[in-house]
């Protein structure tokens, strides 16, 4: 049926061009001239023509019918109607669903993605100091996730837990950077109180204060499908709070309370962070550094213990235990963090220029500060230590520097 359709309109201009030369010989072989010897053989042309002319019209119209036939098919097809490819069949989809609609939600269907785990892995190590383990593991649930062309649920719901400091707000920030997606970072102590919070997320109902505009979340997620949700410091939001979000990562979906549009979260990635029962969850990180399974199984526990909920719980994908900073981690991040406090400054620091000395004395700065001592209480140390010294340097025009302990104090040098 196509075949014949393609050839039709192949020839459809050969069709007005045969219809054409019928008219000229009709009119020619009435009134044209016959005196001389071309016009005499241009007339028996037009004699021939003429005399074949109603083949010639009757191929001509079955072109046109054809062609018609041809447009009313496509028509029909493309609409969903009963005709499909092979003879006048209806098609068991449009019998018993809607194909239309269905080939859309098919076409809608996230695709598959395919990342080089390792190194997603390593550009996360570069960045987040003393948890490999933990990088690597977030960069192979990433590439699995990502490789599955069909989901019906978020691309992951993770849950970083650990001591304060230790990178997980940060490590959030880096996946996002890594794989070019918007992050939605949202500070979860903001919504403590149920109604208050809910509404400030996923928007107020028809004839509440605030109900003509989206909610944060939901703004956020329709204008960026495959954003970082990043849930700061969860264990701070109101209970509510968290059952709210049940939907969003069981369903593949979150509901606009002001409209009651529903909000796909199949492209999306939600990260929570909590600091609750840190010493529990250091200690289960050690117990089952080997057990994956065990440790999952003790870690759900005891959040669970800690106040959340087993709806809540069951739903998240992977818990993955950050350790505490210790030896040359420290060291690690508090030459990242000079650096980037002398960056600042508008200013350069030369290659080995960080005195093995100044680094000393902020770890053990850092350990006085005891257990409950956070990266955060490492970048205040460095700045009380080094700001002067660097205000100093930059209004003595130097452009890259070095930093040396005299004992006491930390002084920027330029460059040798």
């Amino acid at each position: 049926m196509r075949w014949l359709l393609t050839t039709a309109n192949k020839w459809m201009p050969v069709a007005f061009l045969l219809m054409a030369g019928v008219a000229i010989a009709q009119f020619w072989s009435q009134h044209g001239p016959n005196g001389s010897d071309m016009g005499t053989y241009f007339h028996n042309v037009v004699v021939f023509l003429h005399a074949y002319g109603w083949i010639t019209l009757g191929l001509a119209i079955l072109a046109w019918a054809i062609a018609f036939l041809g447009y009313f098919y496509e028509r029909e097809r493309s609409s969903g109607g009963k005709f499909e490819g092979r003879g006048w069949m209806m098609d068991i989809l449009d019998r018993l669903s809607n194909r239309r609609i269905l080939e859309e939600k098919l076409a809608s269907e996230p695709s598959a993605i395919f990342i080089d785990a390792e190194q997603l892995a390593q550009e996360l190590k570069s960045k987040v100091i003393g948890q490999d383990a933990v990088c690597d593991d977030m960069a192979a649930q990433i590439r699995r996730r990502l490789a599955l062309k069909q989901r019906g649920k978020p691309i992951g719901v993770f849950m970083l837990a650990g001591p304060p400091g230790t990178g997980k707000t940060y490590l959030a920030k880096c996946l996002s950077a890594q794989l070019q997606r918007k992050l939605l970072h949202f500070d979860m102590t903001q919504f403590s109180s149920g109604g208050h919070g809910a509404s400030q997320l996923f928007g107020s109902s028809k004839g509440y204060v605030g109900s003509d505009t989206y909610g944060k979340l939901t703004a956020g997620l329709r204008d960026a499908p495959e954003a970082v949700v990043l849930l700061d410091e969860i264990e701070k939001a109101h209970p509510d709070i968290h059952k709210n979000f049940l939907t969003a990562w069981n369903d593949g979906f979150v509901t606009e309370a002001s409209d009651g549009k529903q909000i796909s979260t199949t492209n999306a990635i939600f990260i929570m962070t909590t600091n609750a029962a840190t010493d529990a969850m250091q200690a289960l990180s050690v117990t089952y550094a080997n057990n994956p399974d065990e440790l999952r199984r003790s870690s759900t526990n005891v959040l669970k213990e800690a106040g959340f909920a087993a709806e809540v719980l069951n739903r998240i994908d992977r818990i993955f235990n950050f350790k505490a900073l210790s030896g040359l981690d420290i060291a690690r991040v508090t030459a990242l963090e000079i650096e980037a406090m002398i960056k600042n400054y508008e200013l350069d620091v030369s290659t080995g220029g960080i005195d093995p000395d100044v680094l000393i004395d902020m770890m053990r700065r850092h350990d006085r500060l005891g257990k409950g001592a956070s990266s955060r209480d490492l970048a205040r140390s460095i700045e009380e230590s080094i700001s002067d010294s660097l205000i100093d340097a930059k209004q003595k025009g130097y452009t890259k520097v070095a930093l040396y302990s005299d004992g006491n104090n930390v002084i920027a040098k330029p460059e040798k």
